[in-house]
């Protein structure tokens, strides 16, 4: 199983989690410019950010940007939660008040099935090594990040025979 390859990406698709490509934090910021335009109603703005991403400062960049011109929106952010641990005090400063997290198993073995390796601080890891890594920087993550006071969202996707009988 693999989850993230661009290659399945589709321009006239519009849902989360498609896109059509990689925006720069000023192309972010006239994009949110345009949809509040638009519908001023709108009152969160959300970023998807792949745990590679997450390293970068272009991440933080843009959520800066656009909290600094629309002080009065709420930022989200949608991870898989990787690195969450070590980049939580990054996404505190920039205000993130809402995080999903994508946890498809807490069990190695059923995680090492559906995730093929990960990029862990210029290591790639596979199999179970991999999928315990990500695994415990999901939990400690997301119980770091509730204790600072975000609202956090688990997601998972369920995978016919692999992780749909994992919590029965």
């Amino acid at each position: 199983m693999h989850f993230c390859v661009r290659e399945f990406d589709c321009v006239n698709e519009s849902r989360p989690g498609v896109t059509s490509k990689v925006l720069t934090p000023e192309e972010a910021l006239e994009k949110t410019r345009e949809v509040l335009a638009a519908y001023p109603f709108i009152k969160v703005v959300g970023l998807r950010v792949r745990a590679t991403h997450l390293l970068t400062m272009q991440t933080f960049e843009t959520f800066e940007l656009i909290k600094n011109e629309f002080p009065q929106l709420y930022l989200c952010m949608s991870t898989n939660g990787l690195l969450l641990p070590e980049k939580l005090q990054d996404i505190l400063r920039v205000g993130v008040s809402t995080l999903t997290v994508t946890v498809n198993a807490i069990d190695p073995e059923i995680q090492a099935k559906i995730v093929n390796h990960i990029v862990y601080h210029g290591k790639v890891y596979r199999g179970v090594e991999a999928a315990e890594i990500q695994i415990k920087n999901q939990l400690e993550g997301i119980k770091a990040a509730v204790d600072a006071g975000i609202v956090v969202k688990v997601n998972t996707v369920l995978i016919p025979g692999i992780n749909d009988k994992h919590c029965s």
